[in-house]
């Protein structure tokens, strides 16, 4: 609204100022017009057999009465320094014989076009052009046209005051208008503001309702959108910490419990200890992987650098085989060399190498293998175990899970897979599974052969 007034305001004096000068310019082209037919009179008079002061007279007279001038214009003949003729007959104060400029006129022996301003509000500037009359070589005369701004000036106000009437007008209009779609415009906004104000810890369903199109529109689905991602992203913090609590609390009243009842007999406090150290240990290998998960997110989680994939694989097979009594198999098709971590890389391998050992019998067969796929080097591990229902796949690589109704023959923290998934995502590259129930399973680990992860400052040594 400001600016539409600023506007409004300076468009006033702007438009004002090209009003006056198209008055000045018409009234100019105007006077010129007339000049220029007095010369051509003048100088058939100067042409003719007997250019006398008493020719030129009846001539002057002639075209001044003649004439019919424009609104506010008058034709002033002087001769001897006197009005001979004049059209209109009476001449306004500011020009007629007396005043300072019919003074100054008497006395020019030089064409003239000139400007002048009276300081009468009823006559305004005084533009006018001088033509001298020369006889034998003698200045006897001055022919004037002079024009009167005022009259002009003041039509031309009246035509400035309808428009600032107009303008006044559809401003207020456009005021009113601006109110309403802003409103609506903007509504919106209050909207995200009002459900911003809604959301709180325990509250995160809010959400804005999202009508038609537009830049707005967008800002509202971009909000939702964030709403969601935190949403989910605190269900999972809560999730983990619940699921973690619920890992760690397990251990701990096992030994609470042990302890609590362990009597005086040697012997069954040696089982007791060795119970209590192994619930250690397992709450230790717990609060590793927690930790290995959360510094996945850090920029420093990688040491990188260039893998051969075939050696890579070889020795990671060799490994492989000391995790459990299986018909191991090794497959390599490819001659890639990947930027990646080796170790990372080689402890997530592990733990599909070991997840496969634990789901499957001695005699099954566990394959280990890798290819090229386009910009990708793409590890599998294949085994022919009992498999993993089509209701457990699409949880399977979250925090904590666990597979239901398995023959999983060592407990865990449920966090092997998760941490698979984190080392692959750190690397820029994804991990999938197909499987069917007692059939088998295959995991892929998909990684890009040109590594774009940036080598930090600082590498991160402790493992």
């Amino acid at each position: 609204m400001a600016l539409m007034l600023a506007a409004v305001a300076l468009s006033v004096p702007i438009f004002r100022a090209l009003l006056f000068r198209a008055v000045d310019a018409r009234v100019n082209e105007n006077l010129l017009e007339e000049a220029t037919e007095f010369d051509d009179v003048y100088n058939q008079w100067l042409a003719s057999d007997d250019p006398s002061f008493e020719t030129l007279s009846v001539a002057v007279d002639e075209y001044v009465t003649g004439e019919l001038p424009e609104d506010d214009n008058f034709l002033i003949a002087l001769l001897d320094g006197q009005v001979y003729r004049s059209n209109p007959i009476v001449l306004p104060d500011a020009i007629r014989p007396g005043s300072d400029l019919f003074a100054h006129w008497i006395q020019l022996d030089d064409d003239t076009q000139r400007k002048t301003n009276t300081g009468d509000p009823a006559v305004g500037r005084v533009i006018y052009m001088v033509d001298t009359l020369v006889v034998d070589g003698v200045t006897r005369g001055q022919f004037i046209i002079a024009h009167l701004s005022a009259g002009e000036r003041q039509e031309a106000l009246a035509g400035l005051y309808v428009f600032a009437e107009v303008a006044g007008g559809l401003l207020v209009v456009a005021f009113a208008v601006a109110w309403v779609l802003t409103g609506r415009l903007l509504q919106p906004v209050k909207e995200l503001a009002k459900t911003a104000r809604r959301i709180n810890e325990t509250d995160l369903e809010s959400r804005i309702d999202v009508g038609g199109t537009g830049e707005l529109a967008e800002l509202a689905n971009a909000f939702n959108n964030m709403m969601d991602r935190l949403q989910n992203a605190f269900n999972s913090q809560r999730n983990f910490i619940n699921d973690a609590g619920h890992e760690l609390r397990t251990p701990i009243t096992i030994m609470q419990g042990h302890l609590e009842l362990m009597g005086d007999d040697p012997a069954e406090q040696a089982e007791t200890v060795d119970l209590v150290l192994d619930e250690l240990d397992r709450m230790g290998r717990l609060v590793n992987d927690l930790i290995l998960i959360v510094k996945a997110e850090h920029p420093s989680f990688l040491c990188l650098e260039t893998v051969d994939v075939v050696a890579f694989c070889t020795d990671l097979f060799t490994k492989a085989q000391t995790l459990a009594d299986r018909d191991w198999q090794l497959q390599v098709d490819t001659r890639a060399k990947i930027v990646a971590d080796p170790h990372r890389l080689t402890g997530a391998l592990l733990n599909l190498l070991q997840n496969a050992a634990q789901h499957t019998q001695m005699g099954d067969r566990i394959e280990l293998g890798c290819r090229d796929d386009k910009d990708q080097v793409e590890f599998w591990v294949k085994d022919t175990g009992e498999g993993i229902p089509i209701a457990e796949q699409m949880r399977v690589f979250e925090r904590f899970a666990r597979v239901q109704h398995t023959q999983r023959k060592s407990g865990g923290s449920g966090l092997g897979l998760a941490i698979v998934r984190a080392i692959a995502e750190a690397h820029n590259g994804n991990i999938g599974l197909s499987s069917q129930s007692g059939i088998g399973s295959v995991f892929t680990l998909k990684l890009p052969i040109d590594q774009w992860v940036p080598l930090p400052a600082y590498q991160e040594s402790d493992r």
